[in-house]
């Protein structure tokens, strides 16, 4: 579990503000189901998603996320593990691949997975509501933004203890959410 807990260059919850923050919204808590919850709402609840408010800013590092109060639904995904790290909830990354809204071809899209005593891995999705679009906290049931529904989505089973490398690509090298929108990353897969 010590990888789903360490601060990093991207999940930096050793940053003052992150830590700050991740402090203030779990002091009045009990346990890491209500603390995982708190964090969870905020994150969706607070954060801009990029591509909803067309920010003209590309956010990666859970410190940037906090700074800006935007990002892509990776860059939340980075914020809110770093939240429950430091709050000593094991915290990974899960993603699914699904039909971009534009209708060319597919993107991935990040969310979390929290390790919860109770109810083991648990994956949560605060990509932020929206008319269409509501994720909630409801353990043991998953209620995610976007149920793969269509041939050639999916979700990938895995839980990472770091974003994956194409991700962290396009939210270095793409500035603002049209620039990022044209340049959603995708994992290529065969069947």
């Amino acid at each position: 579990m010590d990888y789903y807990l360490r601060s990093t260059d991207i999940i930096d919850w050793r940053a003052p503000a992150v830590f700050r923050q991740a402090r203030d919204l779990g002091k009045n808590a009990f346990g890491p189901v209500e603390i995982a919850r708190i964090c969870f709402e905020w994150v969706r609840d607070t954060i801009s998603h990029s591509g909803d408010a067309q920010s003209p800013v590309t956010t990666c590092r859970a410190s940037e996320v906090l700074e800006a109060s935007t990002g892509w639904c990776f860059a939340k995904s980075h914020l809110l593990a770093a939240l429950l790290r430091a709050n000593s909830i094991p915290a990974g990354f899960c993603y699914q691949r699904l039909c971009r809204d534009d209708g060319n071809g597919f993107s991935l899209h990040g969310l979390n997975a929290a390790y919860l005593p109770e109810f083991g891995w648990y994956r949560i999705d605060s990509r932020g509501n929206k008319p269409g679009v509501e994720a909630q906290f409801r353990p043991p049931e998953e209620k995610l933004a976007f149920p793969p529904l269509e041939d050639g989505e999916m979700d990938f089973p895995e839980i990472w203890p770091d974003p994956a490398p194409v991700v962290l690509e396009s939210l270095q090298k793409f500035v603002g959410w049209e620039d990022m929108r044209a340049n959603l990353p995708d994992i290529f897969f065969i069947r």
